[in-house]
């Protein structure tokens, strides 16, 4: 009986794992996360290569300020010198929602960051599943504005594209 029991259990293990790797299985929603979770950790540990691992070959990656769109070249030779430095940046989720595709293989998200720099920010993107597994091929990173507080950010931000008309 025993036996029987460890066999059971045996095939119900490998029957999960096997859930796991597939980008239709009902953990596909677990690897997405682990993938952003990862991606944060490796920004707070100063981990380039983590870091841009996480990202495909064609990512593109959208920063807080509006002419802050870099291809991942673009972003890592930016992103660099803070790596470098030992110090990138610290994001972390407080809450994510994650929705797939009809066939599994494509994932969007938005999540609420808390950072120690920013605040609260938000972080939305799609990922792809590739043989390698889960990877980023957008990520924007944004700075909710509450409502209340909007009509006084939005004048600030036309009156500073105004004075640096020209400078960007």
């Amino acid at each position: 009986m025993r036996r029987g029991i460890l066999l059971g259990l045996g095939v119900v293990l490998s029957s999960l794992t096997l859930r796991a790797q597939s980008p239709d299985g009902i953990f596909a929603q677990g690897a997405v996360s682990v993938v952003l979770d990862g991606f944060h950790a490796a920004a707070a540990a100063a981990d380039e290569e983590k870091y841009f691992a996480a990202l495909t070959p064609d990512a593109v990656f959208l920063g807080t300020d509006a002419t802050e769109r870099w291809t991942k070249d673009e972003f890592r030779k930016f992103a660099h010198p803070y790596f470098a430095g030992g110090k990138a940046w610290t994001y972390k989720a407080v809450s994510r929602w994650i929705s797939f595709s009809p066939d599994r293989r494509v994932a969007w998200f938005d999540e609420l960051l808390d950072s120690p720099h920013l605040g609260t920010c938000r972080g939305s993107g799609v990922l792809i599943s590739t043989p390698g597994g889960w990877r980023i091929a957008q990520y924007n990173l944004s700075i909710p504005i509450p409502n209340e507080l909007a009509d006084s950010v939005t004048k600030q931000i036309a009156g500073h594209a105004k004075a640096n008309k020209g400078t960007r």
